[in-house]
């Protein structure tokens, strides 16, 4: 259960439920509080023009204190327009006096037959009271002063239209008390209240409908949700498996993801991850072979002259003295190879130290020729250097560099036919880089083994670099170096027509 919660799908579900719920409560909050508002203000207006009206019925020349009717909303001045058209001919026999209001100049069952029938019209209980604040006329036929809320009262007595909102008996009232006056003198009090169940009614019935509308969406949101993270927890679920897959050693397992999403992304980069990871091992493994069958040579044919010699042959000095410089042969060859392993390993975990020093090409290459000239007059063949570059000065390790030139240049000596030229160019390359090329026109490379070649181990002649020394690391090596002070390896071939190897280091 605990890992159910914990899953994605159910997670990016409760975080949609979560966010819609949150999103329609504020909203149906700040909804229902502004209609509460407007229909609470719409009310108050309504009341200021009936009390308006019932002014102008009544109490013929009076002018009613407050805001005019002229400055309500549309929706007040509608109710006020309909109201008075439909009052004006039952109120246009009504006569009264001038005086103002009182019980004396008042015939006051008339006056609450009229009120009566306002009341009716407007569906609001009407009270009119004197300028002290008595009860004259209630539209319900009692007067009864307790009723009338003493603060609105004060406030209209001061000249001032009052309101609020009371609770009787579970059923919501608005009050209204506004000044009515002849000239200057005030004239009397309309007092006004009007049932809010209609508008609570139709505010209840909004929020029943907003909460079906919320449960609704809620609903929506949920299988929106579930097919949306299906769609997510799918390809993950696919990942972990592949994930387990390559983690229990299955490095050809891929994971089939056809989407162009970053999910689909993510499944191309980890396919190519793990294809990266099947041939690092396969390269492994091959160099683990290639170490054992390089060292298992030299070493079987150490072992057997020993042997030898230790049978006897020690006592014939030309075959002791053959025996003991093929050893010695032997052993530098070993030597030779764990050193340009050791090299290797270094490079690999970046761990060279490498001695940078501002070095001038002109000295260095041409140096490096002539300890490489005895083994290529052996098959008269001819090294051309040339300089293209007007500053050919570089940073680097020149031990290092000096063994990357020997490296490429044996190679080509070893694969160039006799009577034939190398070229060792060197030229401006593109940024803060000078460009090496070394170029010969021995017997070149196939395009399969020009795929393979830099591998460690890798001969394209296993037979002759063997019998010439050769182990295949000469140009892994290489290309190690030349990567350790930051340049790239590049190597251009054509079968028959010879091979260029181009690297690049930094200038000084």
């Amino acid at each position: 259960m605990k890992s159910l919660f914990f899953s994605i799908r159910v997670r990016f579900i409760f975080i949609i439920l979560a966010v819609i719920l949150l999103v329609m409560s504020i909203s149906g909050l700040l909804l229902f509080s502004f209609l509460r508002q407007y229909f609470l203000s719409a009310t108050e207006t309504s009341l200021i023009a009936q009390a308006q009206l019932t002014a102008q019925v009544l109490l013929p020349g009076s002018i009613l204190a407050g805001p005019s009717i002229e400055n309500q909303t549309p929706f007040s001045n509608a109710v006020q327009q309909n109201a008075l058209s439909n009052l004006a001919l039952q109120a246009e026999n009504i006569e009264l006096p001038a005086e103002g209001l009182s019980q004396d100049t008042l015939d006051l069952d008339y006056l609450q037959n009229a009120t009566l029938q306002l009341g009716s019209q407007l569906n609001t209980h009407i009270r009119i009271l004197n300028p002290q604040g008595d009860v004259l006329i209630d539209a319900s036929g009692i007067a009864l002063d307790d009723e009338v809320n003493i603060a609105l009262i004060a406030t209209a007595q001061s000249g001032e239209q009052a309101s609020d909102t009371i609770e009787i008996d579970e059923q919501m009232y608005m009050r209204l008390a506004a000044p009515a006056y002849i000239g200057d003198e005030l004239a009397g009090i309309i007092y006004l209240s009007q049932p809010l169940q209609d508008i609570f009614t139709v505010l209840d019935d909004l929020r029943a409908r907003w909460v079906m509308a919320t449960s609704i969406a809620a609903v929506l949101a949920a299988i929106a949700g579930f097919f949306f993270s299906n769609a997510i927890t799918k390809p993950i679920q696919k990942l972990t498996k592949a994930t387990s897959a390559v983690a229990g050693g299955q490095l050809d397992y891929r994971v089939d993801l056809q989407s162009k999403d970053e999910l689909g992304h993510l499944g191309k980069m980890f396919n190519q991850m793990t294809g990266q990871l099947q041939a690092a091992r396969q390269t492994q493994t091959d160099f683990v072979a290639n170490v054992s069958h390089e060292l298992r040579t030299p070493l079987t044919s150490i072992k057997g002259m020993v042997e030898t010699l230790r049978e006897g042959a020690v006592d014939d000095l030309r075959v002791r003295d053959r025996f003991l410089e093929t050893i010695e042969t032997e052993t530098d060859r070993l030597t030779r190879m764990v050193n340009e392993l050791l090299t290797l390993s270094l490079a690999d975990s970046e761990s060279l130290n490498l001695r940078l020093a501002q070095v001038n090409l002109d000295d260095l290459i041409p140096r490096v020729i002539e300890k490489l000239e005895p083994l290529a007059d052996e098959k008269d063949i001819h090294i051309h250097f040339e300089n293209r570059s007007p500053d050919v000065r570089v940073q680097i390790d020149p031990d290092r560099i000096e063994q990357v030139v020997i490296n490429i240049l044996d190679n080509a000596i070893k694969y160039s036919q006799p009577e034939n030229e190398i070229q060792v160019l060197v030229s401006n390359s593109t940024g803060a880089f000078i460009q090496v090329a070394i170029r010969d026109h021995g017997v070149g490379i196939s395009q399969n083994d020009l795929a393979r070649l830099g591998e460690r181990f890798y001969r394209t002649d296993k037979a002759r670099s063997r019998a010439q020394g050769g182990s295949g690391l000469g140009l892994a090596i290489a290309n190690a170096l030349v990567q350790a002070h930051g340049g790239r390896t590049h190597i251009e071939s054509q079968e028959g027509q010879g091979t260029t190897v181009t690297f690049t280091i930094p200038k000084a």
